[in-house]
Protein backbone atom coordinates (compact mmCIF):
# COMPACT_ATOMS: atom_id res chain seq x y z
CA UNK A 1 0.00 0.00 0.00
CA UNK A 2 1.46 3.21 -1.19
CA UNK A 3 2.03 6.15 1.54
CA UNK A 4 -0.60 8.95 1.73
CA UNK A 5 1.12 12.16 0.21
CA UNK A 6 2.49 14.86 2.70
CA UNK A 7 -0.64 17.26 2.02
CA UNK A 8 -3.08 14.35 2.69
CA UNK A 9 -1.52 13.22 5.88
CA UNK A 10 -1.45 16.69 6.92
CA UNK A 11 -5.02 16.96 6.08
CA UNK A 12 -6.49 13.80 7.70
CA UNK A 13 -3.86 14.29 10.98
CA UNK A 14 -6.98 16.85 12.28
CA UNK A 15 -10.47 15.87 13.02
CA UNK A 16 -13.71 16.74 11.75
CA UNK A 17 -14.11 19.29 14.69
CA UNK A 18 -10.86 21.15 14.50
CA UNK A 19 -11.37 21.79 10.98
CA UNK A 20 -14.54 22.88 11.11
CA UNK A 21 -13.48 25.19 14.04
CA UNK A 22 -11.08 26.56 12.05
CA UNK A 23 -13.67 27.07 9.37
CA UNK A 24 -15.93 28.92 11.95
CA UNK A 25 -13.03 31.11 13.35
CA UNK A 26 -11.77 31.92 9.88
CA UNK A 27 -15.01 32.99 8.68
CA UNK A 28 -16.02 34.98 11.74
CA UNK A 29 -12.83 36.72 11.52
CA UNK A 30 -13.65 38.03 8.15
CA UNK A 31 -17.06 38.36 8.54
CA UNK A 32 -16.50 41.10 11.19
CA UNK A 33 -13.11 42.43 9.27
CA UNK A 34 -15.21 43.52 6.97
CA UNK A 35 -17.49 45.83 9.23
CA UNK A 36 -14.52 47.64 10.38
CA UNK A 37 -13.64 48.27 7.19
CA UNK A 38 -16.73 49.60 6.02
CA UNK A 39 -16.42 52.06 8.99
CA UNK A 40 -13.10 53.33 8.54
CA UNK A 41 -13.63 55.50 4.98
CA UNK A 42 -15.19 58.59 7.27
CA UNK A 43 -11.48 59.01 8.64
CA UNK A 44 -9.65 58.84 5.41
CA UNK A 45 -12.10 61.23 3.80
CA UNK A 46 -12.62 64.16 6.27
CA UNK A 47 -8.72 65.33 5.06
CA UNK A 48 -10.53 65.73 1.73
CA UNK A 49 -14.35 66.80 2.72
CA UNK A 50 -12.03 69.80 4.28
CA UNK A 51 -8.65 71.19 2.47
CA UNK A 52 -6.33 73.91 3.82
CA UNK A 53 -6.93 76.36 1.50
CA UNK A 54 -4.11 78.71 2.70
CA UNK A 55 -2.00 80.42 -0.45
CA UNK A 56 1.21 77.92 -0.06
CA UNK A 57 -0.45 75.02 -0.47
CA UNK A 58 -2.89 75.54 -2.74
CA UNK A 59 0.02 75.22 -5.95
CA UNK A 60 0.67 71.66 -4.17
CA UNK A 61 -2.57 70.56 -4.41
CA UNK A 62 -3.27 71.84 -7.50
CA UNK A 63 -0.83 69.77 -8.83
CA UNK A 64 -1.20 67.08 -7.09
CA UNK A 65 -4.90 66.53 -8.44
CA UNK A 66 -3.83 67.37 -12.07
CA UNK A 67 -1.71 64.24 -11.37
CA UNK A 68 -4.60 62.32 -10.19
CA UNK A 69 -6.43 63.07 -12.73
CA UNK A 70 -3.88 62.09 -15.45
CA UNK A 71 -3.93 58.52 -14.07
CA UNK A 72 -7.22 58.32 -13.29
CA UNK A 73 -9.38 60.78 -14.88
CA UNK A 74 -13.12 60.91 -12.35
CA UNK A 75 -14.85 63.96 -13.65
CA UNK A 76 -15.07 66.56 -10.78
CA UNK A 77 -18.44 67.75 -9.56
CA UNK A 78 -19.31 71.72 -11.18
CA UNK A 79 -19.75 72.90 -7.63
CA UNK A 80 -17.00 71.45 -5.48
CA UNK A 81 -15.20 73.71 -3.34
CA UNK A 82 -11.40 74.55 -3.78
CA UNK A 83 -11.59 74.56 0.18
CA UNK A 84 -13.23 70.94 0.06
CA UNK A 85 -17.04 69.73 -0.51
CA UNK A 86 -19.40 72.09 1.00
CA UNK A 87 -20.84 71.98 3.55
CA UNK A 88 -17.61 70.66 5.41
CA UNK A 89 -15.69 73.77 3.33
CA UNK A 90 -16.66 76.07 6.20
CA UNK A 91 -14.12 77.19 9.31
CA UNK A 92 -16.22 75.05 11.45
CA UNK A 93 -15.58 71.98 9.37
CA UNK A 94 -14.17 70.49 12.93
CA UNK A 95 -17.55 70.29 14.53
CA UNK A 96 -19.59 69.06 11.54
CA UNK A 97 -17.35 65.76 10.74
CA UNK A 98 -17.47 65.57 14.61
CA UNK A 99 -21.04 65.67 13.79
CA UNK A 100 -21.22 62.70 11.29
CA UNK A 101 -18.71 60.71 13.51
CA UNK A 102 -21.11 60.84 17.07
CA UNK A 103 -24.38 60.49 14.53
CA UNK A 104 -22.63 56.88 14.26
CA UNK A 105 -21.64 56.20 17.38
CA UNK A 106 -24.68 57.18 19.32
CA UNK A 107 -26.88 55.07 16.75
CA UNK A 108 -24.55 52.20 17.53
CA UNK A 109 -24.64 52.64 20.98
CA UNK A 110 -28.28 52.62 21.58
CA UNK A 111 -29.25 50.04 18.86
CA UNK A 112 -26.42 47.74 20.77
CA UNK A 113 -28.71 47.64 23.90
CA UNK A 114 -31.11 46.27 21.34
CA UNK A 115 -29.56 44.05 19.57
CA UNK A 116 -28.48 41.80 21.98
CA UNK A 117 -32.00 41.26 23.24
CA UNK A 118 -33.28 40.97 19.78
CA UNK A 119 -30.13 38.69 18.52
CA UNK A 120 -30.99 36.23 21.10
CA UNK A 121 -35.00 35.93 20.29
CA UNK A 122 -33.34 35.39 16.32
CA UNK A 123 -31.18 33.06 14.49
CA UNK A 124 -27.89 34.21 14.07
CA UNK A 125 -27.31 33.69 10.57
CA UNK A 126 -30.43 35.27 9.64
CA UNK A 127 -29.65 37.95 11.71
CA UNK A 128 -26.32 38.93 10.87
CA UNK A 129 -26.71 38.17 7.09
CA UNK A 130 -29.60 41.11 7.16
CA UNK A 131 -27.65 43.61 9.26
CA UNK A 132 -24.48 42.78 6.60
CA UNK A 133 -26.45 43.89 3.71
CA UNK A 134 -28.21 46.87 5.05
CA UNK A 135 -24.53 47.84 5.89
CA UNK A 136 -23.34 47.82 2.67
CA UNK A 137 -26.55 49.62 1.39
CA UNK A 138 -26.11 52.64 3.70
CA UNK A 139 -22.27 52.51 3.74
CA UNK A 140 -22.37 53.11 -0.01
CA UNK A 141 -25.18 55.50 0.11
CA UNK A 142 -22.48 57.69 1.90
CA UNK A 143 -20.41 57.94 -1.32
CA UNK A 144 -23.87 58.30 -3.77
CA UNK A 145 -23.64 61.93 -1.93
CA UNK A 146 -20.41 62.74 -4.11
CA UNK A 147 -21.55 60.89 -7.43
CA UNK A 148 -25.43 63.06 -6.88
CA UNK A 149 -23.91 66.16 -5.96
CA UNK A 150 -25.64 66.19 -2.70
CA UNK A 151 -24.17 68.66 -0.54
CA UNK A 152 -27.72 68.81 2.55
CA UNK A 153 -25.58 67.90 5.78
CA UNK A 154 -28.88 65.86 6.84
CA UNK A 155 -28.22 63.33 4.22
CA UNK A 156 -24.78 62.40 5.51
CA UNK A 157 -25.90 62.35 9.31
CA UNK A 158 -28.90 60.30 8.20
CA UNK A 159 -26.71 57.89 6.34
CA UNK A 160 -24.41 57.62 9.69
CA UNK A 161 -27.46 57.04 11.49
CA UNK A 162 -28.55 54.61 9.68
CA UNK A 163 -25.30 52.73 9.20
CA UNK A 164 -24.55 52.52 12.83
CA UNK A 165 -28.08 51.26 13.72
CA UNK A 166 -27.81 48.07 11.40
CA UNK A 167 -24.28 47.70 12.18
CA UNK A 168 -25.27 46.68 15.28
CA UNK A 169 -25.72 42.93 14.33
CA UNK A 170 -22.20 42.11 13.66
CA UNK A 171 -20.67 42.09 17.17
CA UNK A 172 -23.10 40.34 19.47
CA UNK A 173 -23.68 37.94 16.52
CA UNK A 174 -20.00 36.64 16.15
CA UNK A 175 -18.85 36.72 19.50
CA UNK A 176 -22.01 34.10 20.52
CA UNK A 177 -21.11 31.82 17.76
CA UNK A 178 -17.49 32.04 18.62
CA UNK A 179 -18.52 31.49 22.45
CA UNK A 180 -20.73 28.53 21.07
CA UNK A 181 -17.41 26.77 18.96
CA UNK A 182 -15.07 27.32 21.35
CA UNK A 183 -14.48 26.57 25.01
CA UNK A 184 -12.73 28.26 27.82
CA UNK A 185 -9.19 27.18 27.35
CA UNK A 186 -6.34 29.42 26.57
CA UNK A 187 -9.38 31.81 25.36
CA UNK A 188 -7.62 34.94 25.67
CA UNK A 189 -4.76 34.01 23.25
CA UNK A 190 -7.57 32.38 20.83
CA UNK A 191 -9.73 35.63 21.01
CA UNK A 192 -6.72 38.14 20.98
CA UNK A 193 -5.70 36.69 17.69
CA UNK A 194 -9.16 36.23 16.73
CA UNK A 195 -9.74 39.72 17.90
CA UNK A 196 -7.20 41.05 15.32
CA UNK A 197 -9.77 41.14 12.49
CA UNK A 198 -10.52 44.78 14.08
CA UNK A 199 -7.21 46.24 13.13
CA UNK A 200 -7.31 43.86 9.79
CA UNK A 201 -10.88 45.48 9.15
CA UNK A 202 -9.27 49.32 9.65
CA UNK A 203 -6.30 48.85 7.69
CA UNK A 204 -7.84 46.89 4.84
CA UNK A 205 -10.23 49.77 4.87
CA UNK A 206 -8.01 52.84 5.15
CA UNK A 207 -5.96 51.27 2.01
CA UNK A 208 -9.09 51.13 0.22
CA UNK A 209 -10.62 54.39 0.89
CA UNK A 210 -6.85 56.10 0.38
CA UNK A 211 -6.71 54.72 -2.92
CA UNK A 212 -10.06 57.33 -4.27
CA UNK A 213 -9.75 59.76 -1.69
CA UNK A 214 -7.82 62.08 -3.68
CA UNK A 215 -9.73 61.50 -7.19
CA UNK A 216 -12.81 60.32 -6.64
CA UNK A 217 -14.15 60.09 -2.44
CA UNK A 218 -17.22 58.50 -3.27
CA UNK A 219 -16.04 55.65 -4.52
CA UNK A 220 -13.93 55.30 -1.18
CA UNK A 221 -17.41 54.25 0.36
CA UNK A 222 -19.12 52.63 -2.38
CA UNK A 223 -16.53 49.76 -2.43
CA UNK A 224 -16.31 49.02 1.32
CA UNK A 225 -19.68 48.99 0.79
CA UNK A 226 -19.88 46.33 -1.86
CA UNK A 227 -17.65 44.52 0.32
CA UNK A 228 -19.86 44.25 3.45
CA UNK A 229 -22.84 42.93 1.23
CA UNK A 230 -20.92 40.24 -0.53
CA UNK A 231 -19.45 39.21 2.68
CA UNK A 232 -23.28 39.41 4.02
CA UNK A 233 -24.22 36.59 1.53
CA UNK A 234 -21.17 34.51 2.48
CA UNK A 235 -22.77 34.56 6.02
CA UNK A 236 -25.72 32.84 4.73
CA UNK A 237 -24.26 30.52 2.72
CA UNK A 238 -21.75 29.16 5.65
CA UNK A 239 -22.20 30.19 9.04
CA UNK A 240 -22.76 27.18 11.55
CA UNK A 241 -24.09 28.94 14.22
CA UNK A 242 -23.34 25.84 16.88
CA UNK A 243 -21.79 22.51 16.47
CA UNK A 244 -24.05 20.63 17.46
CA UNK A 245 -25.81 22.19 13.99
CA UNK A 246 -23.25 19.77 12.37
CA UNK A 247 -23.21 16.79 14.98
CA UNK A 248 -19.84 18.05 15.86
CA UNK A 249 -18.88 17.48 20.04
CA UNK A 250 -19.38 20.00 22.37
CA UNK A 251 -17.42 22.99 22.92
CA UNK A 252 -13.78 21.16 24.77
CA UNK A 253 -13.63 21.69 27.86
CA UNK A 254 -11.16 24.00 29.72
CA UNK A 255 -7.80 23.25 31.51
CA UNK A 256 -8.60 23.25 35.42
CA UNK A 257 -5.85 25.67 35.88
CA UNK A 258 -8.31 28.35 33.72
CA UNK A 259 -11.31 28.01 36.30
CA UNK A 260 -10.70 30.80 38.57
CA UNK A 261 -10.52 33.31 35.56
CA UNK A 262 -14.44 33.65 36.66
CA UNK A 263 -14.28 34.69 40.26
CA UNK A 264 -17.46 34.72 42.49
CA UNK A 265 -18.63 38.36 43.54
CA UNK A 266 -18.47 37.29 47.14
CA UNK A 267 -15.81 34.67 47.19
CA UNK A 268 -12.98 33.43 45.48
CA UNK A 269 -14.21 30.26 44.78
CA UNK A 270 -13.58 28.75 41.11
CA UNK A 271 -16.83 28.24 38.72
CA UNK A 272 -16.74 24.60 37.58
CA UNK A 273 -19.49 24.97 35.37
CA UNK A 274 -17.95 28.32 33.66
CA UNK A 275 -15.96 26.91 30.98
CA UNK A 276 -18.99 25.11 29.12
CA UNK A 277 -20.22 27.80 26.31
CA UNK A 278 -23.54 26.34 25.84
CA UNK A 279 -24.90 22.91 27.11
CA UNK A 280 -28.03 21.19 25.38
CA UNK A 281 -30.44 22.34 28.22
CA UNK A 282 -28.76 25.79 28.13
CA UNK A 283 -29.51 26.38 24.06
CA UNK A 284 -32.83 24.75 23.95
CA UNK A 285 -34.30 24.83 27.28
CA UNK A 286 -33.81 28.08 29.12
CA UNK A 287 -35.21 30.85 28.17
CA UNK A 288 -33.54 33.95 27.18
CA UNK A 289 -31.88 36.08 30.26
CA UNK A 290 -33.13 39.59 30.57
CA UNK A 291 -30.96 43.01 30.74
CA UNK A 292 -31.83 42.94 34.77
CA UNK A 293 -30.48 39.33 35.22
CA UNK A 294 -27.52 40.27 32.82
CA UNK A 295 -26.24 43.38 34.78
CA UNK A 296 -26.46 41.09 37.75
CA UNK A 297 -23.21 39.21 36.67
CA UNK A 298 -20.31 39.99 38.83
CA UNK A 299 -18.19 42.06 37.03
CA UNK A 300 -20.21 43.11 34.03
CA UNK A 301 -20.77 46.90 35.46
CA UNK A 302 -17.11 47.18 36.30
CA UNK A 303 -15.72 46.44 33.00
CA UNK A 304 -18.68 47.66 30.69
CA UNK A 305 -17.60 51.65 32.69
CA UNK A 306 -14.08 50.59 32.31
CA UNK A 307 -14.76 49.61 28.54
CA UNK A 308 -16.34 53.13 27.75
CA UNK A 309 -13.73 54.64 28.63
CA UNK A 310 -11.30 52.14 26.48
CA UNK A 311 -13.22 52.77 23.85
CA UNK A 312 -13.29 55.94 23.95
CA UNK A 313 -9.48 56.71 23.62
CA UNK A 314 -9.62 53.89 20.68
CA UNK A 315 -12.22 55.39 18.58
CA UNK A 316 -10.72 59.11 18.65
CA UNK A 317 -8.00 57.80 16.93
CA UNK A 318 -9.84 55.82 14.61
CA UNK A 319 -12.10 58.98 13.22
CA UNK A 320 -9.26 61.71 13.94
CA UNK A 321 -6.13 59.75 13.35
CA UNK A 322 -5.66 60.29 9.87
CA UNK A 323 -6.54 64.00 9.97
CA UNK A 324 -4.13 64.82 12.66
CA UNK A 325 -1.38 63.40 11.08
CA UNK A 326 -2.64 65.60 8.10
CA UNK A 327 -2.02 68.71 10.37
CA UNK A 328 0.66 67.63 11.88
CA UNK A 329 3.13 65.88 9.32
CA UNK A 330 1.55 67.86 6.34
CA UNK A 331 0.52 64.82 4.48
CA UNK A 332 -1.91 64.61 2.01
CA UNK A 333 -5.29 62.51 2.83
CA UNK A 334 -4.07 59.40 1.07
CA UNK A 335 -0.53 59.65 2.81
CA UNK A 336 -1.92 60.06 5.85
CA UNK A 337 -4.43 57.50 5.97
CA UNK A 338 -1.55 54.90 4.92
CA UNK A 339 0.58 55.90 7.64
CA UNK A 340 -2.39 55.94 9.95
CA UNK A 341 -2.66 52.05 9.08
CA UNK A 342 0.26 51.41 11.85
CA UNK A 343 -1.54 52.22 14.50
CA UNK A 344 -3.76 48.89 13.85
CA UNK A 345 -0.87 47.14 13.46
CA UNK A 346 0.42 47.78 16.72
CA UNK A 347 -3.65 46.95 17.95
CA UNK A 348 -2.85 43.11 16.08
CA UNK A 349 -0.19 42.79 18.55
CA UNK A 350 -1.80 44.11 21.54
CA UNK A 351 -4.73 42.55 21.34
CA UNK A 352 -2.10 38.95 21.21
CA UNK A 353 0.10 40.12 23.88
CA UNK A 354 -3.37 40.91 26.46
CA UNK A 355 -4.83 37.50 25.63
CA UNK A 356 -1.82 36.14 25.93
CA UNK A 357 -0.51 37.59 29.43
CA UNK A 358 -3.76 36.97 30.41
CA UNK A 359 -4.07 33.49 30.00
CA UNK A 360 -1.13 33.12 31.87
CA UNK A 361 -1.51 35.07 34.71
CA UNK A 362 -5.44 34.16 34.83
CA UNK A 363 -5.89 37.40 35.50
CA UNK A 364 -8.32 39.41 32.95
CA UNK A 365 -8.50 42.86 34.78
CA UNK A 366 -4.82 43.18 36.03
CA UNK A 367 -3.88 42.60 32.59
CA UNK A 368 -6.16 45.27 31.17
CA UNK A 369 -4.81 47.37 34.31
CA UNK A 370 -1.15 47.15 33.37
CA UNK A 371 -1.85 48.08 29.68
CA UNK A 372 -4.44 51.04 30.78
CA UNK A 373 -1.48 52.24 33.21
CA UNK A 374 1.14 52.33 30.40
CA UNK A 375 -1.01 53.91 28.15
CA UNK A 376 -1.05 57.31 29.15
CA UNK A 377 2.28 57.80 29.42
CA UNK A 378 2.33 56.63 25.95
CA UNK A 379 -0.14 58.99 24.69
CA UNK A 380 1.30 61.54 26.16
CA UNK A 381 4.83 60.94 24.28
CA UNK A 382 3.10 60.93 21.13
CA UNK A 383 1.55 63.68 21.38
CA UNK A 384 5.12 65.25 21.84
CA UNK A 385 7.35 63.16 19.62
CA UNK A 386 5.09 62.94 16.98
CA UNK A 387 5.86 66.85 16.23
CA UNK A 388 10.00 65.32 15.51
CA UNK A 389 9.31 63.87 12.73
CA UNK A 390 7.86 61.25 10.30
CA UNK A 391 10.08 58.35 11.88
CA UNK A 392 9.10 59.03 15.54
CA UNK A 393 5.04 59.58 14.75
CA UNK A 394 5.79 55.75 13.08
CA UNK A 395 7.32 54.27 16.40
CA UNK A 396 4.77 55.72 18.58
CA UNK A 397 2.04 54.68 16.13
CA UNK A 398 2.72 51.03 16.83
CA UNK A 399 3.41 51.35 20.58
CA UNK A 400 0.45 53.54 21.46
CA UNK A 401 -1.83 50.90 19.12
CA UNK A 402 -0.73 48.04 20.95
CA UNK A 403 -1.09 49.65 24.96
CA UNK A 404 -4.66 51.61 23.73
CA UNK A 405 -6.01 48.35 21.88
CA UNK A 406 -4.91 45.97 24.50
CA UNK A 407 -7.42 46.28 26.95
CA UNK A 408 -10.30 47.38 24.42
CA UNK A 409 -9.50 44.01 22.49
CA UNK A 410 -9.66 41.41 25.57
CA UNK A 411 -12.66 43.16 27.07
CA UNK A 412 -14.65 42.89 24.35
CA UNK A 413 -14.09 39.33 23.61
CA UNK A 414 -12.35 36.91 26.43
CA UNK A 415 -13.83 38.62 29.30
CA UNK A 416 -17.27 39.16 27.47
CA UNK A 417 -17.62 35.32 27.04
CA UNK A 418 -15.93 34.33 30.01
CA UNK A 419 -18.97 36.59 32.01
CA UNK A 420 -21.37 35.06 29.36
CA UNK A 421 -20.55 31.74 30.32
CA UNK A 422 -20.48 32.58 34.63
CA UNK A 423 -21.36 29.60 36.67
CA UNK A 424 -24.97 32.38 37.93
CA UNK A 425 -26.05 31.90 34.72
CA UNK A 426 -25.90 27.44 34.96
CA UNK A 427 -25.04 26.68 31.01
CA UNK A 428 -27.54 29.10 29.75
CA UNK A 429 -25.58 30.09 26.47
CA UNK A 430 -28.56 32.51 25.32
CA UNK A 431 -27.21 35.04 27.84
CA UNK A 432 -23.86 35.15 25.91
CA UNK A 433 -25.58 37.56 23.20
CA UNK A 434 -27.10 40.24 25.87
CA UNK A 435 -24.09 40.30 28.08
CA UNK A 436 -22.05 40.67 25.11
CA UNK A 437 -24.52 43.52 24.01
CA UNK A 438 -23.93 45.30 27.54
CA UNK A 439 -20.45 45.43 27.65
CA UNK A 440 -20.08 46.48 23.99
CA UNK A 441 -22.61 48.60 23.88
CA UNK A 442 -21.73 50.37 27.23
CA UNK A 443 -18.41 50.60 25.63
CA UNK A 444 -19.81 52.67 22.41
CA UNK A 445 -21.03 55.20 24.48
CA UNK A 446 -17.76 56.29 24.81
CA UNK A 447 -17.10 55.38 21.48
CA UNK A 448 -19.75 58.31 21.19
CA UNK A 449 -18.10 60.62 23.31
CA UNK A 450 -14.29 60.74 22.56
CA UNK A 451 -14.58 62.05 18.05
CA UNK A 452 -17.25 64.64 19.44
CA UNK A 453 -15.16 65.57 22.24
CA UNK A 454 -12.13 65.53 20.10
CA UNK A 455 -14.21 67.24 17.26
CA UNK A 456 -14.77 70.06 20.14
CA UNK A 457 -11.39 70.33 21.70
CA UNK A 458 -9.22 70.17 18.79
CA UNK A 459 -9.87 73.90 17.41
CA UNK A 460 -8.03 74.65 20.76
CA UNK A 461 -4.80 72.51 20.16
CA UNK A 462 -4.16 68.91 19.74
CA UNK A 463 -2.40 68.70 22.60
CA UNK A 464 -5.62 69.22 24.87
CA UNK A 465 -6.93 66.58 23.09
CA UNK A 466 -4.18 64.01 24.15
CA UNK A 467 -4.88 65.40 27.70
CA UNK A 468 -8.73 64.16 27.53
CA UNK A 469 -7.32 61.09 26.32
CA UNK A 470 -4.87 60.82 29.39
CA UNK A 471 -7.80 60.96 31.92
CA UNK A 472 -9.91 58.81 29.81
CA UNK A 473 -7.46 55.67 30.76
CA UNK A 474 -7.22 56.76 34.10
CA UNK A 475 -10.82 56.11 34.85
CA UNK A 476 -10.81 53.09 32.92
CA UNK A 477 -8.58 52.37 35.07
CA UNK A 478 -10.19 53.33 37.96
CA UNK A 479 -13.20 51.31 37.22
CA UNK A 480 -11.14 48.29 37.28
CA UNK A 481 -9.17 48.86 40.65
CA UNK A 482 -11.40 46.62 42.75
CA UNK A 483 -11.74 43.75 40.50
CA UNK A 484 -7.61 44.02 40.66
CA UNK A 485 -7.88 44.21 44.17
CA UNK A 486 -10.25 40.69 44.27
CA UNK A 487 -7.88 38.87 41.29
CA UNK A 488 -4.50 39.65 43.68
CA UNK A 489 -6.33 38.25 46.97
CA UNK A 490 -7.69 35.55 45.87
CA UNK A 491 -4.67 34.41 43.82
CA UNK A 492 -2.77 35.18 47.38
CA UNK A 493 -5.38 32.93 48.73
CA UNK A 494 -4.95 30.35 46.39
CA UNK A 495 -1.55 30.35 47.39
CA UNK A 496 -1.92 29.79 50.85
CA UNK A 497 -4.36 26.82 50.44
CA UNK A 498 -1.76 25.45 47.92
CA UNK A 499 0.87 25.30 50.39
CA UNK A 500 -1.12 23.84 53.31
Amino acid sequence: MAQLPPGIRFITSFSQDQWYRAFIFTLTFFLYASFHLSRKPISIVKGELHKHCAASHEVELSSYREYAAQIQPVKKPSNASQCGWEPFDKNNYKQLLGALDYSFLCAYAIGMYLSGVIGERLPIRYYLTVGMLASGLFTAMFGLGYFYNIHNLWFYIMAQIANGLVQTTGWPSVVTCIGNWFGKGRRGLIMGIWNSHTSVGNILGSLIAAYWVSTCWGLSFVMPGVIIAVMGIFCFLFLIEHPKDVSCSSTPSSDPEMQHLLIDSENCTASPNSSSAVTGEGRHGTSAISFLGALRIPGVIEFSLCLLFAKLVSYTFLFWLPLYITNVEHLDAKRAGDLSTLFDVGGIFGGILAGLISDRLEKRASTCGMMLLLAAPTLYMFSAVSKMGLEATVVMLLISGALVNGPYALITTAVSADLGTHKSLKGNARALSTVTAIIDGTGSVGAALGPLLAGLISPSGWNNVFYMLMVADACALLFLLRLIQKELRCNADHTLFKEH
